[in-house]
């Protein structure tokens, strides 16, 4: 990684925590509805990986802010699609939950836990039938494991050698569930070892995640068949904006902020790559326009037609 790439990550993580804060402050006026996941502690995670993987094909969950903006999304569209808004990234028809841009070849937002691995593990094949270099990468949660599409698509996505990236985010919760209630151990990597090579990463360490991606992307490029790597991250906020977090100790909440992401890098520019303060400022300066200039286009923007509401829901002949 060279300086300018991890200045890049930087400005993508506080570029996607202000976002986060602002979808937060939004959604408590009442201009944002539904449900609304909050990807804060998780940054490095979200935004080395897409940094790391920008050629192939992205499955990501629904709390897939942060991931869709280092994805190339234009911020002003994903929040106007938070609002509801006819220049939201689906037409303001499918909210914070379905993040939706083939032209990114960004499939983001099933609101299904785990729903989105077996459609990642058919992108896949349609990409080795294809003879394509790109490969696939599949986006979950620790939660998902748990799941038996999960352990079907490990299975057809290890038979058939796929290209296929199972990119596990544990944050040890599901919802309010700890992981080692559900599941027998917390390295969820061990559900995986049977099919395919499996790695671990530090998920709060964005340097860390992006060679990690970067590696098994390679891997799977080569024909090697599927990897998983599971990244442990620590999201700070409750499972989405109505969950209180009561059930995590503020002891637990202060060793996982000790690790915050966004503090890592900032420490790495400025004692591996000399960056100066007058240049991380300006970073985060520039983040902050962004978000701001993305709030405000949201609310100009104008609602959906109601007519709309019976477009794209079936498949037109041609």
């Amino acid at each position: 990684m060279n300086k300018l790439l991890a200045q890049e990550l930087y400005y993508l993580m506080v570029l996607g925590r202000k976002f986060e804060y602002a979808a937060k402050e939004n959604y408590m006026k009442g201009d944002v509805s539904g449900f609304l996941h909050l990807d804060i502690g998780q940054e490095a995670l979200s935004v080395a990986a897409m940094k790391a993987f920008e050629k192939g094909d992205v499955f990501a969950t629904y709390r897939e802010h942060v991931m869709a903006i280092a994805r190339g999304l234009e911020p002003k569209a994903i929040m106007a699609e938070l609002f509801g808004k006819k220049t939201g990234v689906s037409g303001g028809k499918g909210g914070s939950m379905h993040l939706f841009d083939p032209s990114h070849f960004f499939y983001g937002g099933d609101a299904i836990v785990g729903g989105h691995i077996p459609n990642a593990v058919g992108c896949a094949y349609a990409r080795d039938i294809q003879g394509s270099d790109d490969g696939v990468m599949v986006v979950f949660g620790d939660g998902a494991t748990n799941g038996g599409a999960f352990f079907e698509s490990l299975n057809i996505a290890a038979t058939h050698k796929l290209p296929l990236l199972f990119l596990c985010e544990n944050n040890e919760y599901a919802i309010g569930t700890n992981i080692q209630r559900a599941a027998p151990f917390k390295q969820q990597s061990k559900k995986a070892e049977p099919y395919m090579l499996t790695y671990s990463v530090d998920g709060m360490d964005a340097v860390a995640v992006y060679e990690a991606v970067s590696s098994a992307r390679k891997q799977i490029e080569e024909g090697h068949g599927p990897i998983f790597l599971e990244a442990f991250t620590c999201r700070y906020e409750g499972h989405s904006v109505s969950d209180s977090n009561a059930y995590r100790s503020s002891q637990e909440m202060s060793h996982c902020k000790a690790k915050d992401p966004i503090e890592k890098l900032k420490t790495q520019l400025h004692e591996h790559w000399q960056c100066s303060e007058e240049i991380i400022d300006a970073l985060e300066a520039k983040a902050q326009k962004s978000v701001d200039e993305a709030v405000v286009f949201a609310q100009e923007s104008k609602e959906p037609e109601a007519d709309t509401l019976y477009e794209h829901v079936f498949v037109e002949e041609v």
